[in-house]
């Protein structure tokens, strides 16, 4: 009366088919060997949140992140990055700082 492993058991007075543990299916024609599917791999982003420090920005090597400096700044990228300059005295004492960059101020002044 019942399909491929499914078992036969009598409940008030009338057979009742069911699968066999482990198994899943229409215990009347056939059951099937339960499958389980592999967990799920969570894709973590070693860049969200960012291990970065300010002005840098971060990239995937691997399954790590790699920070470096926006382009024309420097420091260390997982702490912070600056320009090489905001005021004069980032400079040596013969160049001034001009747009984030120590440069002689003598050119075409003099």
């Amino acid at each position: 009366v019942c399909g491929t492993h499914a078992t036969c058991s009598v409940n008030n007075h009338y057979p009742n088919c069911q699968c066999d543990p482990g198994y899943e299916g229409d215990p009347f024609s056939r059951c099937y060997l339960k499958t389980t599917l592999p967990p799920k791999v969570e894709n973590i982003d070693p860049c969200n949140p960012s291990p970065c420090g300010s002005n840098a920005v971060c990239q995937r090597q691997r399954d790590a992140g790699s920070c470096r400096c926006i382009p024309e700044y420097f420091g260390d990228p997982y702490v912070a990055c600056r320009p090489e300059c905001v005021v004069n005295s980032d400079c040596p004492s013969n160049k001034a700082c001009q747009r984030n960059k120590c440069i002689d101020p003598c050119p075409g002044t003099c």
